[in-house]
């Protein structure tokens, strides 16, 4: 059994392990893991934010973006993200419809 502090650095370490692999894997687009996984960058962004405010500390979503993408939103989209196609717009329709249980 290990104790509270290791579990937490190795928490730590496999979130960061998590940020790097999403941030070096651009070819992955936000619609694909929305679509395959219900979740994306920007889910993280907002996780993020959320568990900073839950400790008082002050971040926007822009700031929580840059942790999460490695750099601003805008020079991540301008570099990596492509158009969705319409059958990637069709099935992230979908899963929005599911996940608000419509």
């Amino acid at each position: 059994m290990m104790d509270k502090q290791t579990q937490l650095e190795i928490e730590a370490a496999t979130f960061r392990r998590i940020l790097k692999h999403l941030q070096t894997k651009t070819d992955v687009q936000n619609i694909d893991l929305m679509n395959l996984a219900d979740f994306c960058r920007n889910c993280f962004s907002k996780w993020y934010m959320a568990e900073a405010k839950e400790r008082d500390v002050d971040i926007d979503y822009e700031a929580a973006r840059e942790v999460v993408y490695g750099m601003t939103f805008a020079e991540w989209k301008e570099k990596y993200q492509l158009p969705a196609t319409p059958e990637q717009l069709a099935e992230f329709e979908a899963g929005e419809a599911r996940r608000k249980g419509g």
